[in-house]
């Protein structure tokens, strides 16, 4: 009776340092894949903002709101109400369009009586209704 029992809890130890060490292997290899993706999403060729930073010039300057008279515009605002701002003495410039990750990425450049701005839309979720991204003066 006391051979079996030592069979027995010896197989019992074995199972249970095998499932750890299985356990830690699963977590070293979900780290490793965590690792190699990392450096990917950080190449230059993948930047999130790559057209937005052509589109954008060097000396522009990112603003959190834009004051237009009465109306405002900030970071955030849905592309249909800011674009609705966008009457009287503001002139539409140049607008470029790209695939981003969540959906389609605007750049609208417009010019106005004292100062130049542009307009960053695009969706914050996937399927999501495009919204005010960035601000830049010029």
């Amino acid at each position: 009776m006391e051979a079996i029992r030592s069979r027995l809890s010896f197989n019992l130890h074995v199972l249970a340092t095998g499932a750890w060490v299985a356990s830690l292997f699963l977590v070293a290899l979900l780290a490793a894949r965590e690792f190699r993706v990392a450096p990917w999403a950080l190449s230059p060729a993948n930047r999130l903002l790559s057209s937005t930073t052509a589109a954008v010039p060097a000396e522009a300057v990112s603003v959190p709101a834009l004051i237009l008279g009465a109306a405002s515009i900030r970071v955030g605002d849905r592309a249909a109400d800011a674009l609705g701002h966008l009457t009287g003495s503001v002139r539409f410039l140049d607008r470029v369009e790209e695939r981003g990750p969540l959906g389609t990425r605007e750049v609208r450049s417009y010019q106005r009586a004292d100062t130049d701005f542009i307009l960053v839309l695009e969706p914050f979720e996937r399927g999501g209704e495009p919204r005010v991204a960035a601000i830049y003066l010029k």
